[in-house]
């Protein structure tokens, strides 16, 4: 699979990564999505300023996605995706007094060329279609010590689309997971981690080609996910599955 550019595709990969971490609430802005996410990841609840719009209307239509955000005590943010948002967008926020943060890539590929390449020896792997306590536990661990994970639980009870909850097994210990959705076609990868002892033995490949035949039972030949350009491990990781790289995109917030 080739990179593509195509604005459409990349705003509708975007947007079904937006209904797979679901905000607590969305309200459609003549075609910019609002969402509010009090209990979760605060990208979780970015404006996504999808449609375009005259440069005239451009600084109403940036102060209504600020009054959403005031009325809820929350700081005003939003993606920023060239070619899939007003051009004059990441310029007009930066003039406001946004500060510009996070360098991700959304990435793509085939569900077949996931599926395949499995290391030799990596760990067999379950797939579920909630998540387990011990799913729970590894993404916790990927947090840090200490993690609260009320944040995702609730994220994740709000998702209506089919999923997968995948457990990369060494003996009976869960040592890797991630999930996926399916959604027209398209399945998004999230959530993957790996314990630090883990790690280097095909455990990440290994849940990555189970979400991938998931997929393809689902009827989702393609798969996309989203990852910060500068962790490398994870970009490497990514690409030997078969992911390229489909477009850059970072954000604005508000001070």
């Amino acid at each position: 699979m080739t990179a593509v550019s195509d604005p459409a595709l990349v705003r509708g990969l975007q947007e079904r990564a937006a209904r797979a971490m679901p905000a607590e609430r969305v309200e459609p802005a003549r075609g910019w999505w609002l969402r509010h996410a009090p209990d979760g990841a605060w990208w979780t609840g970015t404006v996504l300023p999808h449609a375009g719009t005259d440069p005239e209307d451009l600084a109403e239509r940036i102060t209504g996605a600020e009054r959403f955000h005031t009325a809820r005590g929350t700081v005003a943010r939003f993606q920023i995706t060239p070619g899939a948002c007003p051009g004059e967008l990441d310029a007009s926020l930066a003039g406001r007094g946004y500060r510009r943060h996070g360098s991700l890539a959304l990435m793509a590929a085939p569900a077949a060329r996931v599926r395949s390449g499995v290391p030799e020896g990596a760990p067999r792997v379950l797939v579920e279609g909630r998540p387990a306590p011990a799913w729970l536990r590894v993404r916790g661990a990927a947090h840090g010590p200490g993690a609260d994970l009320r944040a995702e639980r609730a994220t994740l009870a709000r998702v209506r689309a089919p999923s997968a909850y995948a457990c990369a097994l060494a003996g009976d210990e869960v040592v890797a997971v991630g999930r996926a959705v399916a959604d027209t076609g398209w399945a998004g990868v999230f959530g993957l981690a790996t314990l630090p002892r883990a790690r280097g033995g095909g455990a990440a490949r290994a849940v990555l080609a189970a979400l991938a035949a998931w997929a393809e039972e689902q009827g989702a030949g393609r798969m996309y996910l989203q990852v910060e350009e500068d962790n490398t491990p994870a970009v490497r990781l990514y690409g030997r599955a078969g992911f390229v790289r489909v477009r850059g995109y970072h954000y604005r917030s508000a001070r």
